[in-house]
């Protein structure tokens, strides 16, 4: 990999690390607070609203500006928002602009990647950016499991400032306290991101021109014939996924009776098992055999619905890191190809943007599902059944539709396949 490849990861994996404890973190205030039992599963929706809101724009935006300064300027929008829920904001406008941070983060994240490594390196480049994130997922869950535990908690509220009354009275306020340091950690890494030798696009002064350019750019890739089967997949296990990792919590308290530091310990196992699935998808998955991995969504959807016969913690730890593995090993090769599809046909920016977009939606989408189940008192074992359905069904149908595209546009299929690895082995 070349040089600067280990400055973005180490700069991904302390804001992603950050981001997940925050959320343990958010679920833990509004329980401490009294809040609805709904607001906790919207903290989903409300990290994703501003990746939807604001997709036209902020990947024109890290094309536009050189990436490690729109990393380090999104990391400063994350400070605010934790300080923002630290000094008594409310947690679900607060996460909401971390979100704002995180959606403007993620374009110049994984569009730097083609700017800086070749073809034949994406795969194995998303493998390790996906791993460290998930990794970082595992130990930021953990993290904000302890910090807002019993061991941890008192330690962290025994510091004092003379002199200074800072508010910091309960587990939860300390634990978000502790992780500004964290943002700031990933700060100070993005201000050595090397600059790359890709021309900047300018960028338009009119929001309806980045809006009507968005579209075009949504709509080349949703018609491309290996984009849409690419787009479809990352979209759908982003969404659920989004999702689960807020369902999980409880689950494991209908289930096993857990609170929320030991349900934390199970957020960490999946993302595990997805991080194993990564690695191992990038080692001996290519480019052009990518859409060979579909059938395992099916599986997962199947795997998912399964979770409702779980009722130990022996039981429900190798499932889950199956389950994990299983995912990690689809998405994978998949968000590859949709980089490669994304990078000929349009910005790096503009592609992830595209990608976030639709992604984000759909956690969006599913998030407000589940938020309105809860209001309505359905349970968690309901909504993981729902949910592992919309993932079988779904990715049945787009294991059609690529069936469909070899069989009435195989030309065009085999073209852009011949290219992938035409590309991959240069």
């Amino acid at each position: 990999m070349k040089k600067g490849f280990s400055i973005i990861m180490s700069a991904q994996f302390f804001s992603s690390l950050a981001d997940q404890a925050l959320l343990v973190g958010a679920i833990e205030l509004l329980k401490s607070s009294g809040a609805p039992a709904w607001q906790v599963p919207a903290l989903g929706p409300m990290f994703a609203l501003f990746y939807v809101l604001l997709a036209p724009f902020v990947g024109a935006f890290a094309d536009a500006v050189p990436k490690g300064k729109v990393m380090f300027y999104s990391n400063l929008i994350k400070i605010v928002g934790c300080l923002m829920m630290l000094f008594g904001a409310h947690p679900l406008l607060a996460y909401a602009i971390v979100g704002l941070g995180a959606a403007a983060y993620s374009p110049a994240k994984y569009g730097i990647l083609t700017e800086l490594l070749p073809p034949s390196q994406l795969v194995k480049a998303n493998g390790w950016i996906e791993g460290l994130t998930i990794a970082s997922i595992i130990l930021g869950i953990l993290l904000g499991g302890q910090l807002v535990g019993p061991h941890l908690a008192p330690i962290l509220l025994s510091f004092d400032f003379p002199f200074i009354d800072t508010g910091v009275d309960t587990p939860p306020e300390a634990a978000i306290a502790s992780l500004v340091f964290l943002y700031v950690i990933a700060a100070c890494f993005n201000l050595y991101i090397p600059r790359t030798q890709t021309a900047l696009q300018p960028l338009a002064h009119s929001p309806l021109t980045l809006v009507r350019d968005f579209a075009m750019c949504n709509s080349l890739l949703w018609k491309d014939k290996l984009g849409q089967i690419s787009l479809a997949t990352t979209t759908l296990f982003w969404g659920v996924s989004g999702n689960l990792r807020i369902i999980v919590f409880a689950w494991a308290a209908m289930a096993l009776g857990y609170t929320t530091t030991q349900a934390s310990t199970l957020g960490g196992v999946v993302a595990i098992g997805t991080a194993i699935g990564a690695v191992v998808a990038s080692m001996y998955m290519r480019l052009d055999r990518a859409t060979r991995v579909i059938p395992l969504g099916i599986l997962m959807g199947v795997l998912i619905i399964g979770l409702n016969m779980i009722t130990n913690v022996w039981a429900a730890t190798p499932f889950l890191i199956v389950l994990g593995v299983i995912g990690g090993y689809l998405v994978v090769p998949m968000n590859a190809l949709l980089q490669h599809r994304g990078h000929n046909l349009m910005g790096a920016g503009r592609s992830i943007a595209v990608q976030n977009f639709n992604e984000q939606a759909c956690i969006l989408a599913l998030g407000a599902l589940y938020t309105g189940m809860t209001r309505w008192g359905l349970s968690a074992f309901i909504a993981i059944s729902i949910f592992g359905g919309i993932v079988a069904v779904t990715m049945w149908m787009v294991r059609r539709w690529h069936q469909h595209n070899c069989v009435n546009h195989r030309e065009e299929v085999e073209r852009l396949l011949a290219l992938a690895r035409c590309d991959e082995v240069h």
